[in-house]
């Protein structure tokens, strides 16, 4: 089994070094004129979610900043399926040539450990680009559950263990982890209902049937008194719910979580084209339209970062992850 696998792995870092040898063959010049020609015509974005899904969005914000910068289309493909392995996959065997980019998402990050035969690694076989955006969750919690703080919370989970219901919009999903690595942190234990997206978990929560849940969408409710915000899982307070206490000061340290997106490119494209996108998507993020835009879409804030840095955190994330998942036990539905 171990020559298999090793022989796997041989053969996919082969086939990634034909591929980048054929591009350059194909196109007559050194990498570092082929980049600076790029792009001489469309490009691919692969969105591995459905239309109009946080990612989905998130990259058509960038989008037009793309194609203006550049002067060709940047087109976006959805492709989802399979929690975006699916597109992930596709853009993993693509040429390294910068004329097809995937938007990552947490989701990938975290079903490097979710799903155990995936026939890609995330950051083996991308090189990263930039950041996009992150959002946070919020905990919310059903008026008629008796806490008004997160410490309230603790304690009662404490005094009624595993009577407490938590819903997530899926086994494994960022929601469902971010619970997760509260009950390891707080050594309470909360009974975990799983349904098929965030609009059901959310629902059976304003009519009473759940206790909790953390999602990136639950500031319109609770602003209109449906449900109980108790805290947010980003590293500052958020602009809009400035209320909000955060996780990390209301107890436990270091705690962040929340969804984030970002842009990869199939490893082995020019560094001067990585560079490029970049410094173009960067730039993108700083306009006060874009980052108005985003606050608006559930409190997201847009991110910033060298190719190097947007590499390291997606990094962070696949590690941070595969503990959580390691020690909840969390399986993909």
């Amino acid at each position: 089994m171990q020559s298999i696998k090793t022989e796997s792995v041989a053969y996919r870092l082969v086939a990634r070094l034909v591929r980048v040898l054929l591009l350059l063959t194909a196109i007559g010049l050194p990498g570092h004129t082929f980049a600076q020609t790029y792009p001489s015509k469309s490009v691919r974005i692969v969105v591995p979610f459905p239309a109009g899904a946080g990612g989905d969005y998130a990259t058509r914000l960038f989008t037009p900043r793309l194609s203006e910068a550049f002067g060709q289309q940047f087109v976006i493909d959805n492709r989802s399926g399979a929690a975006g392995n699916i597109g992930a996959e596709a853009v993993a065997r693509a040429a390294p040539d910068g004329y097809t980019l995937l938007t990552v998402s947490v989701s990938l990050a975290i079903g490097q450990s979710l799903y155990k035969n995936l026939t890609f690694d995330l950051a083996r076989d991308f090189e990263p680009v930039a950041l996009f955006a992150s959002t946070p969750y919020v905990l919310g919690i059903h008026p008629s559950v008796p806490a008004k703080s997160l410490a309230d919370l603790v304690a009662l989970a404490k005094a009624r263990p595993g009577q407490l219901i938590f819903g997530s919009a899926g086994s494994g999903s960022g929601g469902h982890l971010t619970a997760e690595m509260l009950k390891m942190q707080a050594n309470i234990n909360f009974l975990h209902v799983p349904y098929k997206g965030t609009i059901p978990a959310i629902t059976d929560l304003i009519s009473g049937q759940i206790s909790m849940t953390f999602a990136s969408s639950l500031l319109t409710h609770i602003k209109a008194g449906r449900l109980r915000g108790l805290a947010i899982t980003s590293a500052k307070r958020s602009l809009v719910a400035p209320e909000l206490a955060t996780i990390a000061e209301s107890g436990f340290p270091g705690f962040e979580s929340g969804t984030w997106f970002g842009l990869l490119a199939p490893a082995g494209t020019p560094r001067e084209i990585v560079t490029r996108l970049n410094a173009v998507v960067t730039n993108a993020g700083q306009l006060r339209e874009i980052r108005d835009l985003l606050m608006a879409q559930s409190a997201a804030e847009s991110l910033s970062g060298t190719p190097d840095q947007a590499g390291a955190y997606v990094r962070n994330e696949i590690t941070k992850w595969r503990k959580v998942v390691a020690v909840s036990g969390a399986r993909a539905d």
